[in-house]
């Protein structure tokens, strides 16, 4: 057994390396537990960060060869080098993942490779890949931060070939003529988009009679409408039952979700993305006498400690948004509060960004979930088609809008549909953060051209009336 530590941190991503950063930046002794080769979790390795490579790498080669003759810039119709693609992806991935592991050793944590499993409060035993135990780790406290996991859908079994999981999706080892997704999520439109770009004829099958479930309806409406402009076909209310692979490809039965008859949609590759699930098998849990909530995710208080003293839990394996950002929030929340500090996060202003073009992005409250608690507001509306620096990039599609409270005028929500939403939601975020109202946001000066004058016009219409429109 190795020399105790303060904390020993089960899972690298996101939530895990930022809380054992910050808890060593507090002074405490700290180790990872990782069963990983790289550092970084899902969103590194096989997730957010190559994920966004090959949607920037696809927006180009969309742009290249659609949207450029109107700049005056005239090109022969771009041809695709799938490999160097990849390859670049690939190279991103691993550049990000060596970065993080810099990180670790410079801030003088012990890291260990393998599955952490928990014996009994204060004790980690780290599992190698035969199933034996590798080491035996001690610490004041433990932190669980192992992410979460592939929703499987019943009835179809991924082989990560022609039925694939988002992280197959990223492996592809060509462009398919026919993708099926199953799922209109984030990570379902997302992928969707990159391979629709790069050729692909892209049919996306939703369980739902809408996309995007938890958006704002009304961006969801203008965001569907865009992305079948783009090219994208969606079946919704509908459900898979069933799929077989065969030397042509896949063939999916595919039912009504209200119940009907059943069709048969033939693909070369199928996507499933129907969510994520909390990673908590195989961690000791049950041993350790940890609960778990009806939904399978860790219960934890107020300050992220389980139901077992010292032994806490962050990121998607708890409740709250399934997001990289909210997970390191909660690490540095979590460790500070461990340190005997005030750790806080406020998982209602947690932002969240679907980067297909245009981008959505939203924080704080819809119109739906207003209505349904019964909230007087008002909307502020700012269409990018009025705003200037929009125009001089071509990129008008879409709109700001700001809901805030009838009676105080306080920013309830802000949701953004346009080709720069992601960077602009931080302000809104920041905003809000600080309870600003709309006359707030409004007042503040922006610069001149720049995009952030539609968040800056939709808040003065939420106020009184916008300038420019």
């Amino acid at each position: 057994m190795s020399e105790p530590f303060d904390l020993i941190v089960i899972g690298a991503g996101p939530g895990g390396y930022v809380a054992a950063i910050r808890a060593s930046q507090l002074g405490l002794k700290v180790a990872v537990v990782e069963k990983r080769a790289t550092f970084g979790g899902t969103c590194l390795n096989v997730g957010c960060i190559p994920s966004k490579a090959l949607l920037q790498s696809s927006h180009l080669f969309e742009e290249a060869g659609h949207d450029l003759a109107v700049h005056g810039i005239k090109l022969a119709p771009p041809t695709l080098d799938f490999a160097q693609l990849m390859k670049r992806k690939a190279e991103v991935v691993e550049a990000t993942t060596k970065g993080v592991a810099f990180l670790l050793k410079k801030n003088k944590i012990a890291s260990f490779q393998g599955t952490g499993r928990i014996q009994k409060a204060g004790s980690v035993a780290v599992i190698g890949d035969d199933g034996a135990v590798k080491e035996t780790l001690s610490a004041k406290n433990i932190l669980i931060a192992s992410g979460s996991e592939v929703m499987p859908l019943p009835g179809v079994t991924v082989d990560e070939k022609k039925i694939v999981s988002s992280t197959g999706a990223l492996e592809l080892t060509e462009v398919p003529k026919r993708l099926v997704v199953v799922g209109a999520g984030i990570i379902g439109l997302e992928l969707g988009s990159v391979w629709r770009r790069l050729g692909a004829d892209v049919t996306v099958i939703e369980f739902l009679d809408r996309i995007t479930p938890g958006v704002d309806d009304e961006i969801t409406k203008h965001f569907q409408r865009a992305l079948a402009r783009q090219g994208l076909k969606f079946k919704l209310g509908s459900k898979v039952t069933k799929a077989e692979v065969g030397a042509a490809g896949v063939t999916l039965t595919v039912e009504p979700a209200k119940g009907g008859a059943a069709e048969t949609v033939e693909a070369d590759v199928v996507l499933v993305c129907i969510g994520r699930r909390p990673y908590v098998e195989g961690l000791g849990l049950d041993k350790a006498g940890v609960t778990l909530t009806p939904r399978g995710r860790i219960a934890v208080d107020a300050h992220f400690q389980t139901s077992v003293p010292g032994i806490y839990a962050i990121g998607d394996v708890i409740d709250g948004p399934m997001l990289a950002h909210k997970a390191s929030e909660d690490g540095v929340a979590c460790v500070e509060t461990i340190a005997g500090q005030k750790g806080h996060v406020n998982w209602d202003l947690v932002p969240s960004i679907i980067y297909t073009q245009p981008e959505v992005a939203w924080v704080g409250k819809t119109e739906e979930q207003l209505k349904a608690a019964g909230v007087a507001y008002k909307i502020g509306k700012y269409p990018f088609t009025a705003d200037p620096r929009s125009r001089a990039n071509g990129a008008t599609e879409g709109f700001v809008k700001v809901l805030a409270d009838k009676a105080t005028d306080k920013v309830l929500g802000v949701h953004i549909i346009g080709a720069e939403a992601g960077t602009m939601i931080a302000e809104a975020a920041m905003a809000m953060e600080f309870s600003a109202s709309a006359e707030d946001i409004g007042r503040v000066c922006h610069a001149h051209p720049t995009v952030n004058e539609a968040l800056k016009e939709a808040a003065l219409a939420a106020w009184e009336k916008p300038i420019h429109l």
